[in-house]
């Protein structure tokens, strides 16, 4: 009689099962960590690198010039960044004492501003002199604000507000915001599941009873994001390019006006001359001259500059 044992032919059937779910387990991996994506995407850069060096951000050729700078020793869960181009300092909020908190761009406190009846404030972008957004992460509410160099507390009842209902999920909103002042476009970044970069048009700055608001999404354009989160936002005016900030996966991605990724700057140790990692990344901005400032929780601060 020919052919292979019977108990033989179990074994090989049970050693091929384990090789193909063993395979299918490291595809699986692979597609969850985005490592296919990210691979690409590398090997993308590389090869358009003179292309875009002259015409983008090019966040390669950025090094960390100040790290880990602690801000205020009795400063907690410090979150977004926005820089005011009038007051020449950056603008961020707390949400354990809910605070606006001016900052130099040495990373010094300036001023505190208390906050009364924003709910879980999370984030706050300048929008023109005088004028900011500050979004409530769970309930979606984005409170247009008056901040003037004598203002000492701001209250929500004083402000105009608009709620966005969409994909409710706890602490999982409203994480970071974005302005482009030429498009009058809000970008407003939900933090995941799921993931999105939302647009609002007409907010802040219609004014009256027929105020026309749009809001719109890209899902092509965040499905080809690879990072695991977002924790805010920085709209370029000079290249039209978006910057998203991942806590999770520590990384700064810049995005062409075409919804493509095209370079990044990594927040791990060994990067970017960075001695270790940025802990909880979460507030990002640049400045006029293109200096590009981080905050991180707790209350820590980084500047990188373009060598």
């Amino acid at each position: 009689m020919s052919g292979f044992p019977i108990g033989h032919q179990e074994n090989l059937f049970l050693r091929r099962a384990a090789i193909v779910l063993t395979l299918a387990a490291l595809f699986a991996f692979l597609a969850s960590s985005q490592l296919f994506d990210r691979g690409w995407f590398a090997l993308r850069t590389w090869h358009n690198a003179t292309e875009w060096q002259s015409r983008s951000l090019w966040l390669p050729d950025y090094r960390v010039t100040l790290e880990a700078q602690v801000i205020d020793a009795n400063l907690a869960n410090i979150s977004a960044l926005t820089y005011d181009p009038v007051r020449k300092s950056l603008f961020s909020v707390t949400n354990q004492h809910p605070e606006v908190i001016e900052l130099s761009l040495q990373g010094h406190v300036l001023r505190r501003i208390p906050l009364h009846g924003f709910g879980d404030a999370e984030a706050i972008e300048y929008i023109a002199p005088g004028l900011f957004v500050i979004s409530d992460e769970r309930q979606q509410r984005l409170f247009k604000v008056r901040i003037a160099d004598d203002t000492v507390r701001l209250d929500s009842a004083g402000s105009k507000q608009f709620s966005l209902g969409i994909g409710r999920n706890g602490n999982k909103g409203f994480e970071g915001l974005a302005y482009d002042p030429v498009g009058n476009r809000l970008f407003v970044a939900k933090e995941r599941d799921p993931m999105r970069i939302y647009e609002i048009s007409g907010f802040p700055l219609q004014q009256g009873p027929g105020i026309s608001l749009e809001v719109l999404d890209n899902r092509e354009r965040d499905r080809r994001l690879f990072v695991r989160d977002l924790s805010s936002l920085h709209y370029d005016s000079r290249t039209g390019h978006l910057l998203a900030l991942s806590d999770e996966s520590r990384m700064v991605v810049e995005i062409d006006a075409g919804g493509h990724p095209i370079s990044t700057l990594s927040l791990k140790r060994g990067r970017h001359g960075l001695h270790s990692d940025v802990p909880q990344a979460e507030g990002v901005a640049l400045d006029g001259d293109g200096n590009l400032y981080v905050v991180s929780e707790p209350n820590l601060f980084y500047v990188f500059r373009k060598r």
